[in-house]
């Protein structure tokens, strides 16, 4: 067992239990990470070089693209340094940053499926004054808005835990730097932080999955008063892809809170998997989802594929 005797030097965990594979679990990790990055960025590529696809709907899509790739890019180094090179070191001041664009990230992306939920209810809602309603300066205010909300939100967490002392031992319980997770290794007076961090995800992701709740119930609501069956599917089908994203990225990031705060006594094995699902599978599952399930998407990747051949 790798020791670093300095609290400013934190150890990352790789799979407990399994340090003698760790080297075999770096093709699928690698894999993830490629499947994360090329499908984001096809998905980007797509939608700016196809006019058709300049609506708000894939405006938003872009962004939960973006946020994707934050997130991978974020979590890449420290993971890839303990599977490929077996190295698990990592200073503070280096750990604090990846914290603070991980959550970051994680903050933009909730608020994007959010909008994106605003966006299902009003195609659905109001069709005929869809694009009045969301024009492009909204969107890009939308966005911007949610973006600025994300980067200051997170902002005290690193001049927080700067103030904290760390103690020995110094060993995190994961792949990468996580707020709740650092915090715990503080031997000094954590409250404000704990405070923070709570007052953070409520008052973030909270209130934007209890508004994507509040969302479907209008969207059910108006689709159960469409008369024709046919129109009632073909209204809630434009909803699966965002469903599926949502519950990507809720279920994992619900799990990890949970047992963060009230698992203490749970495997160490079972922390470091619900993290890496955390970080690892929605960046990897939103294009796939939405390049398989939206139409428009899956036909002009399907053409630009066609077009390559020789």
């Amino acid at each position: 067992n790798l020791t670093v005797e300095s609290p400013d030097v934190f150890l990352l965990t790789g799979i407990p239990g399994l340090e003698n594979l760790q080297s075999w679990f770096t093709i699928p990790l690698c894999t993830m990470y490629v499947v994360a990055i090329l499908g984001n960025c096809t998905i980007l590529f797509i939608i700016h070089t196809e006019m058709s696809l300049h609506q708000p709907m894939y405006y938003f899509l872009s962004m939960l693209a973006l946020s994707d790739l934050g997130l991978s890019v974020s979590t890449m180094p420290t993971m890839l340094s303990i599977f490929l090179l077996n190295s698990r070191e990592v200073k503070v001041n280096a750990c604090i940053a990846q914290l603070y664009f991980i959550h970051t990230f994680s903050l933009m992306e909730s608020a994007v499926l959010l909008t994106m939920a605003f966006d299902r209810f009003v195609a659905i809602h109001q069709p005929l004054r869809y694009t009045s309603i969301l024009t492009d300066s909204t969107v890009l205010r939308t966005g911007l808005a949610f973006a600025v909300r994300s980067v200051f939100m997170v902002m005290p967490t690193p001049i927080l835990l700067r103030r904290l002392q760390f103690c020995l031992p110094n060993v995190l319980s994961h792949s990468f730097c996580l707020h709740q997770d650092v915090m715990k290794l503080s031997c000094s007076d954590r409250r404000v932080n704990s405070i923070l961090g709570l007052f953070v995800v409520v008052s973030t992701m909270g209130l934007d999955s209890l508004l994507i709740v509040l969302s479907y119930i209008l969207i059910i609501s108006t689709v159960l008063g469409i008369a024709s069956r046919v129109e009632r599917l073909k209204a809630l089908n434009t909803c699966v892809s965002h469903i599926c994203a949502v519950l990507i990225f809720y279920v994992p990031m619900i799990g990890i809170s949970m047992i963060h705060r009230f698992g203490k006594h749970a495997s160490p094995l079972v922390h470091v998997l619900m993290a890496d699902v955390y970080v690892l599978v929605p960046p990897v599952m939103n294009p796939i989802v939405y390049s398989v399930k939206t139409k428009q998407i899956r036909r002009r990747i399907l053409l630009r594929f066609r077009r390559r051949r020789p």
